[in-house]
C-alpha cells in the first residue's frame, strides 16, 4: 500500500472548506439584499375592511352589485383581511365609482355582418382609506378590466359583465398590496 502525501491531503481539505464557506456566504447575501422576503404583501396594520357599495355612473344597472360582491369575496380569499358588515368595526374602508361599462364588437361574421364575439369593459375609480389614521392607502386610482363573450355559445352580457367584475376585483386587490 502506498502512503498519501500529507501536504496534498491538507490542500484538499482546505479547498473543500473554502468552497463551503464561500457557498454559505453567497447564499446569505442573496436572501438579505436580493429583494426576497417572506413578509406579507399587504399592510400589517390592517385587519378588517368594510366594502362600500360601488357607485355606478354608467347606464348599465346591476354591474355595481356584481363588482362589490366580487371584491368582497376576493379580499376574503386573497388577503389576510376580514370583511366586516359595519363601518364602525372596520380598520379600513374601500369604496369607488364604476365610471364606465362599455360593450364592443371583437369579431363579426363575414357573410351577414352579425357579431360573433363581443367584449365588456369596466372602468372604476377606487379609494381605500385607513379609518384609524385617516391615510388614503389608494387615492382615486383608475382601474379597468374586460371579458369577452359569444352569443353563439349561449353567453350574454350578464355572463361577460360578471367575468369582467371578477377581473376588476382581482386588479383592485392587487392595488391593495404594498409597494415593492
Amino acid at each position: 500500500m502506498s502512503r498519501k502525501n500529507p501536504a496534498k491531503k491538507q490542500m484538499i481539505v482546505f479547498m473543500i472548506s473554502a468552497a463551503l464557506i464561500a457557498g454559505a456566504i453567497l447564499s446569505l447575501c442573496g436572501c438579505e439584499g436580493g429583494g426576497y422576503s417572506s413578509e406579507s404583501l399587504f399592510p400589517a396594520d390592517v385587519e378588517t375592511v368594510y366594502v362600500e357599495m360601488f357607485d355606478n355612473q354608467s347606464f348599465r344597472r346591476g354591474v355595481e352589485y356584481e363588482l362589490t360582491d366580487a371584491l368582497a369575496k376576493r379580499i376574503e380569499s386573497q388577503t389576510p383581511y376580514k370583511i366586516v358588515s359595519s363601518r364602525d368595526r372596520a380598520d379600513t374602508v374601500i369604496s369607488g365609482q364604476l365610471t364606465s361599462v362599455n360593450e364592443s364588437i371583437i369579431s363579426m361574421e363575414r357573410d351577414i355582418g352579425r357579431p360573433v364575439e363581443k367584449e365588456v369593459q369596466l372602468w372604476a375609480v377606487v379609494n381605500w382609506k385607513n379609518l384609524k389614521t385617516g391615510e388614503l392607502l389608494i387615492d382615486g386610482r383608475t382601474v379597468g378590466a374586460s371579458a369577452s363573450y359569444s352569443e353563439w355559445q349561449n353567453q350574454g352580457f350578464g355572463y361577460a359583465s360578471g367575468l369582467a367584475a371578477n377581473n376588476l376585483a382581482n386588479k383592485i386587490v392587487e392595488l391593495m398590496e404594498k409597494k415593492w
